[in-house]
C-alpha cells in the first residue's frame, strides 16, 4: 500500500511497510512515538517539492475542492508506471477523482485518518532533505495565502467594521442620554427654568458653558446658540429664577460635564459619517433600501453580511423581535409583523393597517438586495434604488386605493398571452345530423353553371271589373234566421202593447 501525504512544502508518497497497523486504529499512534518505530511502519518513496507559495496555494485550493492539481498529476503518473498498489488518501472526494482519472484503487477510512495524524507528528524526520525551519516557513506562508484566498480579502468588503461601529454608536447614544439627564438634573438645582426653555441637549450644554451662573445671563450674548425669542425667554427667566445658589466649584464641574457631552456629540457625528461611508461600500443596495442605520443593525444582528444573505425574507422581517415571536408562539397569540424594519422610513411613515404588508414587501426586497451585495461583483446601488421606487409606488397605491398598471407591464402581459389557455367551448349541432349526401360548394357552383336559364311565363291581363262572388248557402241560412228573429221580437212587442 502507498500513502499520499500533503505537506506545506510538497506532496509525499510513503510506502506502508506494515499493513497490519490499519487493523488496530487505536494503537497506530504508539507506532509513531519515536522516529525509529515510525521508519518501521512507513518509508518515503517520492517527494514533489513546490517551487513557491503560489504553487503551494494552487495545490491546497485544489485539494480543498477535491480536484487533482497539475503537480499531483505528474507525481501520480510516475507512481502508476512503477506499481498499481492501493493508495491511501485523507479525502474521499480526492480519492474518487484519482480513481476515475488514473484507475488507482483508493482508500479513505478512519484508520487512514489516524495514520495521517501519526505521520504528521513525525513529518520533519520522515521527509528528509528539508530543514525544519524551511518547513515552518512554508507552512506559515501557505497559511497566510490560504486565509486570504478563503476570505477573498478586500478592505472595502469587511463587514466586521460595520458591526463594531453600530455597536459603538448604540453605546454612545446610551451614554449621551445618561450624561444629558445628569447635566439637566445637576444644573436644574441652580437654574430649573432653563430645562423647559431649551429642549435641545447640545444647545443646553452650550448655554451652560456660556452663562455659568444664572446672574451672568443678562450680560452674555447667546445669539450664536439660541434664536432671539428663546434668548429673551432665558434672560427673563434668569431674573426671576427659583433655583438655589451654588458655588463656583460646582459650576466648574458642571461645565466639565458639558465639555464631555459636546465632545461625545462631535465624535458621534464623525462615527455616523464613517458608518455611512462603510455601509455604502459594503452593502450599497441594502443601504439605499432601508437606510444605513437599519442596514448596519441587520448585519450586526445576523453576525455578518454573508449570514444575513443566507436568511430568508420571513426571518429578515422579524429580525430583532425574537422575544416577542417566541412569547407569541408560547401563548398562542399573533406573531409580530416586524422587528428592526419597523424603524425604516418606508414602514414608519405608513398607516398602521399597512405596516405589516409594507414590512413583508420590504423584507422580500431587502433579502434580494443583501444577496446581491454579499455575492455580487457590482458596487452600484441600481437594484436597491429600483426596488425602493417600486415599493413607494406600491405604497402610494395602497394608501390611495387607486390601482394603476405600472409602466412596462403591457409588453409582459402580451408575451404571456400566448401561454394562457383560450379554449372555446363548442356545442354539438344536432341539425347537422343527416344521412343524405351533402354537396360541396364547388359542386353546387358547377351545377348552377351547366343548367339552362328558366323561361319566364307570360301573365294574361285580367279584366279590371271584379266579378262578385256568389253567396254560399251557409250565409243565406244565417240571414234568414236573423230576419225571423227580428220579426218574432216585433210581434212580441205588439202583443205586449195591446194588452197594456
Amino acid at each position: 500500500m502507498l500513502v499520499l501525504f500533503e505537506t506545506p512544502a510538497g506532496y509525499a508518497i510513503f510506502k506502508l511497510l506494515d499493513e497490519k497497523v490499519l487493523k488496530k486504529p487505536d494503537e497506530i499512534f504508539r507506532s509513531f512515538e519515536t522516529v525509529e518505530s515510525a521508519n518501521k511502519v512507513v518509508k518515503l518513496q517520492h517527494f514533489c517539492k513546490f517551487e513557491d507559495t503560489t504553487q503551494a496555494l494552487a495545490a491546497a485550493t485544489a485539494l480543498i475542492e477535491g480536484k487533482i492539481s497539475s503537480d499531483l498529476k505528474k507525481l501520480l503518473k510516475k507512481v502508476t508506471k512503477e506499481t498499481q498498489e492501493q493508495l491511501l488518501v485523507a479525502d474521499a472526494k480526492l480519492g474518487n477523482a484519482i480513481k476515475e482519472k488514473f484507475d488507482i484503487p483508493c482508500l479513505a477510512t478512519t484508520p487512514v485518518q489516524e495514520l495521517m495524524r501519526s505521520i504528521r507528528s513525525q513529518m520533519n524526520s520522515l521527509v528528509s532533505g528539508i530543514p525544519e525551519k524551511e518547513m515552518s516557513a512554508f507552512a506559515l506562508g501557505l497559511a497566510h495565502s490560504l486565509s486570504r484566498y478563503k476570505l477573498k480579502f478586500s478592505p472595502d468588503k469587511v463587514d466586521t467594521m460595520i458591526v463594531q461601529a453600530i455597536s459603538l454608536l448604540d453605546d454612545i447614544d446610551k451614554e449621551l442620554n445618561n450624561y444629558n439627564m445628569r447635566c439637566r438634573e445637576w444644573y436644574g438645582w441652580h437654574f430649573p427654568e432653563l430645562s423647559k426653555i431649551v429642549t435641545d441637549h447640545v444647545a443646553y450644554a452650550k448655554v451652560i458653558k456660556a452663562v455659568g451662573h444664572r446672574t451672568n445671563a443678562l450680560n452674555v450674548d447667546l445669539k450664536e446658540i439660541l434664536p432671539e425669542e428663546m434668548e429673551a425667554e432665558v434672560k427673563e427667566a434668569a431674573e426671576i429664577s427659583m433655583g438655589s445658589e451654588v458655588a463656583d466649584e460646582d459650576i466648574l464641574n458642571v461645565t466639565h460635564l458639558c465639555d464631555q457631552i459636546l465632545d461625545m456629540h462631535d465624535y458621534r457625528a464623525q462615527l455616523y459619517d464613517y458608518l455611512k461611508n462603510r455601509m455604502y461600500a459594503v452593502a450599497p443596495n441594502l443601504t439605499v433600501l432601508v437606510g444605513e442605520l437599519i442596514g448596519a443593525r441587520l448585519i450586526s444582528h445576523a453576525g455578518s453580511l454573508m449570514n444575513l444573505a443566507k436568511h430568508p425574507s420571513s426571518t429578515i422581517q422579524i429580525l430583532g423581535a425574537e422575544k416577542a415571536l417566541f412569547r407569541a408562539l408560547k401563548t398562542k397569540h399573533d406573531t409580530p409583523k416586524y422587528g428592526l424594519l419597523y424603524h425604516a422610513s418606508l414602514v414608519g411613515g405608513t398607516n398602521q393597517k399597512l405596516k405589516g404588508k409594507i414590512s413583508r414587501m420590504l423584507a422580500a426586497k431587502a433579502a434580494l438586495a443583501v444577496r446581491v451585495d454579499a455575492l455580487g461583483e457590482s458596487t452600484d446601488a441600481e437594484l436597491g434604488a429600483e426596488h425602493r421606487a417600486n415599493l413607494e409606488a406600491r405604497l402610494k397605491m395602497l394608501e390611495t386605493g387607486e390601482f394603476h398598471r405600472l409602466a412596462g407591464r403591457g409588453t409582459k402581459r402580451k408575451a404571456m398571452d400566448k401561454y394562457t389557455n383560450k379554449a372555446e367551448v363548442k356545442v354539438y349541432n344536432s341539425a347537422a345530423d343527416s344521412t343524405l349526401p351533402v354537396k360541396s360548394v364547388e359542386e353546387e357552383e358547377e351545377e348552377a353553371e351547366t343548367k339552362p336559364p328558366k323561361k319566364k311565363r307570360k301573365v294574361k291581363d285580367e279584366p279590371e271589373e271584379v266579378k262578385s262572388e256568389p253567396a254560399t248557402p251557409k250565409s243565406e241560412k244565417k240571414k234568414k234566421k236573423k230576419i225571423q228573429e227580428v220579426e218574432e221580437t216585433a210581434e212580441v212587442e205588439e202583443e205586449s202593447g195591446g194588452n197594456s
